[in-house]
């Protein structure tokens, strides 16, 4: 009876007798089945106890597949090569290639995946029954996504010209309803929803087309489809949006709602835009189940989050929220809306476009095309008998101007702003055309903040950062050698990139009297900053430091969402 490296390694700790290994690997020879489901099935172990010793006994660690994402792409190996030597590729780094495997003793198995792939091979051990449903389920995923591109005639690929895509409306309409490109779009879609993309980027080139998911902040390339079907894609995304088809000059904006089961639902809020060699296309998630509007985990300091809170709670005034877009402004808003949601108060938000539906909450899809614009919307608020007004963003002198007025007449109001930092905020609303003692006076607080990518917590290890670095970065000597700069590695878990979801990063700076008085001079940014700095404002670098020296986020994330003091 042919023996198993493996079966040696039984034998040899004694875990299991020369007459159960024998009837193990006569029983596995007859049906078909690896030794390692044989032992369970004879229940000679049960799977958890075989994978502890497997990855004891090999000196790997084990891995929960459940909790990686598994890119198919991820090497040229088939999936009939995985099924055949049971293993899967989790991770690649440079010429190392990770591989998911039941039993790592298996060394013809690693061979083979070696030389196929090109690359050298390290093993990571997992249940084989998670092995199994893995490998079915990419069966599944790969062969829709065959299907798909077959469909697509993707093996016969043609570039069509510029000048020779101009098609009417009606060949069009008809293109995106057939069912290779519906499958395409619908794939696009709920991909994007698994992998927790913020965004879906649809960007055509001379000769390509290509799709990246934003993923923590960072865009991703994802796939190339087919060049010919480039405006058939697009068509379908606008008819599912709603938008008009045969207009392909201007930008059009639209949105999409993927009802996924009874209790789930995503928005995709859709920006079409005329580019050199076609339509590019943006679609923006919208997941309810995945706002977060506790704000005690967002990542504001506790006396950050004290302040932030006191202002909302004010009867009047005016708190703003600054950053660029794709910060986590409209989170930060809802959320402070969410705590003051109650029975007893009126409020009502002018948003363009509105985001998440809250019950309680009067909400206003700005329409500037018919006239409601957010001077209209913010007037018709006055006459409400409003509490709380939020306004999605202020980018006018009458929407400033209106907003100024309401918090300066017993409304408390909440906004947001398109600004570098919290100082420079009070500077821009002076430049908007509203007089600076207008400003000092409505002005409650102001927050910027920034979303940095979170340290993996799978793994994260010490780093090493010379001295001189630290202090560059903007660290005191004081601090220097009292913490330890942590960074991710890279593991199946954060599928290689060392870092796993985010947090925000907040400046919160209190309108003090002594920056009223600074706005009443008309003082610029840099000496409102020193002002706050000295009232003990963190600026956003500052609050950067803190979550590295917590070790929630690494240096080289820091300086990459911050600048230098």
């Amino acid at each position: 009876m042919k023996q198993t490296r493996l079966g040696d390694v039984l034998l040899r700790k004694r875990k299991i007798t020369p007459e159960q290994l024998m009837t193990a690997v006569k029983d596995a020879k007859l049906s078909g089945s690896t030794l390692t489901q044989q032992l369970v099935q004879n229940k000679v172990f049960t799977s958890e106890e075989l994978t502890k010793f497997i990855a004891s006994s090999y000196g790997r660690p084990i891995v929960d597949l459940s909790k990686i994402e598994i890119d198919p792409k991820l090497t040229s190996i088939s999936l009939d090569i995985m099924r055949k030597n049971q293993a899967i590729p989790i991770r690649r780094r440079g010429n190392m290639l990770t591989l998911a495997v039941a039993d790592p003793y298996d060394i013809h198995a690693l061979d083979e995946m070696s030389f196929i792939s090109g690359h050298q091979i390290d093993v990571a051990i997992c249940d084989e029954a998670q092995l199994m449903k893995v490998l079915d389920e990419l069966g599944s995923a790969n062969q829709q996504l065959e299907d798909v591109m077959a469909d697509l005639g993707a093996n016969n690929m043609e570039v069509v010209e510029t000048e020779a895509a101009e098609t009417d409306e009606g060949v069009l309409a008809a293109d995106s309803e057939e069912a290779p490109v519906v499958k395409l779009v619908n794939l696009i879609l709920l991909d994007a929803i698994k992998r927790g993309a913020s965004d879906i980027h649809i960007e055509p080139y001379e000769k390509a087309i290509r799709v990246r998911y934003r993923i923590d902040g960072v865009l991703q390339e994802i796939m190339r489809p087919p060049m010919s079907m480039r405006d058939a894609i697009v068509s379908r995304i606008k008819i599912q949006s709603r938008l008009d088809i045969s207009e392909r000059r201007i930008p059009q904006d639209g949105r999409i709602k993927l009802k996924l089961s009874k209790a789930k639902t995503v928005d995709f809020r859709v920006s079409v835009l005329p580019t050199l060699f076609g339509e590019k296309v943006v679609m923006r998630l919208l997941d309810p189940s995945n706002l977060q509007l506790d704000m005690s985990v967002l990542g504001y300091e506790e006396d950050d989050l004290a302040n932030f809170k006191e202002a909302i709670h004010l009867p009047y005034g005016m708190v703003l929220v600054t950053g660029p877009t794709g910060s986590g402004k409209t989170v930060s808003l809802y959320s402070a809306v969410s705590e003051l949601n109650q029975p007893g108060i009126n409020l009502s938000t002018a948003e363009d476009p509105v985001e998440f539906n809250f019950m309680g909450i009067n909400q206003v899809n700005v329409n500037a095309a018919i006239g409601l614009d957010f001077p209209a919307v913010l007037r018709s608020f006055l006459r409400q008998d409003p509490d709380v007004i939020l306004i999605g963003e202020i980018r006018d002198h009458d929407t400033a101007a209106i907003g100024i007025k309401a918090a300066l007449t017993g409304h408390l109001v909440l906004a947001t702003l398109h600004t570098n930092d919290a100082p420079s905020t009070m500077s821009r609303l002076v430049n908007m055309g509203i007089e600076s003692f207008l400003v000092g006076s409505a002005v409650n607080l102001v927050t910027a903040q920034r979303l940095a990518r979170r340290t993996c917590k799978e793994c994260a290890e010490p780093e090493d950062i010379p001295r001189e670095a630290l202090l560059n970065a903007g660290f005191n000597e004081e601090d220097i050698g009292t913490f330890q700069p942590m960074k991710g590695k890279g593991c199946p878990v954060c599928n290689g990139t060392g870092y796993k979801g985010r947090v925000g990063i907040y400046q919160v700076m209190p309108i003090y009297e002594e920056i009223r008085e600074a706005v009443y001079a008309d003082k610029n940014a840099d000496e409102i900053n020193a002002i706050a700095v000295s009232k003990g404002v963190r600026t956003l670098r500052m609050a950067a430091l803190r979550k590295v020296k917590a070790g929630v986020v690494s240096l080289e994330e820091c300086l990459r969402v911050t600048v230098a003091d």
